[in-house]
């Protein structure tokens, strides 16, 4: 790779890299000096919830790309045990943990 070629990579990945970075924290900067009213406050207490579903809910009704009614066995266990420890625990970090070595363990059991 010539140097022309090496300065255009390397512009590239800080361009990118700052156009990544101002995208997540123009937001976050407006919106720590604005007062949110309360309504939108305990909305956002949603978010959470809602992107774990969203990660968690996929790979239970779709095994190998394609939508199922029959779960898999291990992956519902693994999902109802993750569910049940962030009901009672309320830890993002316990529950993925928990119900990744449920998970492991479960395929690993009944193959």
């Amino acid at each position: 790779m010539s140097g022309d070629d090496a300065l255009f990579v390397w512009s590239m990945i800080v361009g990118i890299g700052v156009a990544t970075f101002l995208i997540r924290f123009v937001p976050i900067a407006l919106l720590a000096r604005l007062e949110l009213p309360g309504w939108l406050k305990r909305s956002l207490r949603f978010v959470p919830t809602a992107v774990m579903a969203a990660i968690i809910a996929p790979p239970l009704f779709f095994v190998g790309g394609t939508p199922t009614i029959e779960p898999e066995l291990p992956r519902l266990a693994a999902a109802t045990l993750a569910a049940w420890v962030a009901w009672r625990s309320r830890s993002t970090l316990l529950t993925v943990v928990l119900g990744m070595l449920a998970l492991w363990g479960l395929q690993s059991l009944l193959g």
